[in-house]
């Protein structure tokens, strides 16, 4: 797990940085610095049981307005048959940039969710 939060904490850093040049960095820089904390905690074998249910939480809920929003995820599959995201790095539609963002939302999903379960057995076991 060391070696996964490491990798996930590094990414997300990155992933922070990388939004410089993003139209809403405000948004974007707290989110991912915020699942990058986490990792870098947990690969200290320090879980914040609580704080990763509330980064489910709010990431969960962004992730749902992602996908309901115009130019979310919803008309990328039904209007735009899924096309290709990864074709070029600048989103030159609306809908490249709102469907790529539900995706990283549910990468932070998945890491939190990952660091919750395996926080919550260690937790168990030393019990």
């Amino acid at each position: 797990m060391k070696i996964f939060n490491l990798f996930f904490c590094f990414c997300f850093i990155l992933f922070a940085a990388l939004q410089y040049n993003d139209p809403d960095p405000y948004v974007w820089v707290p989110l991912y610095v915020y699942a990058a904390f986490l990792c870098w905690k947990a690969s200290k074998q320090i879980f914040y049981q609580t704080a990763y249910l509330v980064g489910i939480g709010i990431y969960s809920m962004y992730a749902v307005y992602k996908a309901f929003d115009a130019n979310g995820l919803i008309d990328w599959v039904k209007f735009h048959h899924a096309e290709n995201l990864a074709g070029t790095m600048k989103a030159e539609t609306p809908w490249v940039e709102e469907t790529r963002e539900f995706f990283g939302l549910i990468i932070l999903i998945a890491v939190l969710a990952i660091n919750y379960f395996y926080g919550k057995k260690k937790a168990k076991a030393a019990n």
